[in-house]
């Protein structure tokens, strides 16, 4: 579907990534900022959490999907997240014991 220039649907387009751009500028400046660990951890995992919604929501069309279609996509990405954890979380561990070479 193309939308045509000042459509509703160009519009929405246009929102979402005046939003995704403005949620990426704020996660660049927590990075830079002298925040306690814990803190930057959780504002950057809820702005790629949010920026994952609005991604999802919009571009995938997920809002006007039924609930089982979407239910079935979240579901089969937090699937796919939790094994790709599983899987690096052990060398992260490792890593973090290693000495440095010299």
């Amino acid at each position: 579907m193309i939308a045509k220039h000042g459509s509703r649907t160009g519009k929405l387009y246009g929102t979402t990534w005046l939003a995704l751009l403005a949620l990426t500028g704020v996660m660049l400046l927590v990075d830079g900022s002298p925040l306690p660990r814990a803190a930057l951890l959780a504002v950057l995992l809820s702005a790629m959490l949010l920026k994952a919604s609005l991604i999802g929501a919009n571009f995938m069309h997920l809002r006007s999907e039924r609930l089982p279609l979407t239910v079935m996509v979240i579901v089969g990405l937090l699937v796919t997240g939790t094994i790709l954890f599983v899987l690096i979380a052990p060398d992260a561990v490792r890593i973090s014991t290693m000495t440095p070479y010299r």
